[in-house]
C-alpha cells in the first residue's frame, strides 16, 4: 500500500463537513488534474463510496480516498489541515513535487 496518510486534524475537520452534508461515513478524496500555475492542482472533494480502483486510508474513521491515476504523484504525501492568519484549507505535503505554487494548490513533479 502507498504511503499516504491523512493527518488527525485534516480527519477531524473532514467528519465535521460530513456530518454537517448528512454523510454516514466520512471520506475526503484528493485528486490530481492537470492545470494550475505550476502544471498539477490539487482538487478535494467528499467522497460516497470508494471506486473500484481507489486507495483508501483510514486516521480516527475517516476516509483519505486517492484515484489509481492520482496516486503516482501524490504516494508519500500527507494531507493536513491547516488555519492560520490568511484563512483556513487542506494542505498536501507532497515529496514528489518539485515545485509549488504560492498558492499551495498547484505542484509539478
Amino acid at each position: 500500500m502507498p504511503d499516504i496518510a491523512l493527518t488527525p486534524a485534516a480527519a477531524a475537520r473532514v467528519a465535521v463537513i460530513a456530518a454537517r452534508q448528512g454523510l454516514p461515513t466520512p471520506r475526503l478524496r484528493l485528486s490530481v488534474d492537470g492545470g494550475g500555475c505550476a502544471g498539477f492542482q490539487y482538487r478535494f472533494e467528499l467522497a460516497r463510496t470508494p471506486a473500484d480502483d481507489d486507495v483508501e486510508v483510514l486516521t480516527d474513521g475517516v476516509g483519505l480516498v486517492v484515484d489509481s491515476m492520482s496516486l503516482p504523484l501524490v504516494a508519500g504525501s500527507v494531507v493536513d489541515y491547516v488555519e492560520n492568519l490568511g484563512g483556513a484549507a487542506f494542505q498536501v505535503r507532497n515529496p514528489n513535487a518539485s515545485s509549488n505554487c504560492g498558492c499551495g494548490t498547484s505542484f509539478s513533479v
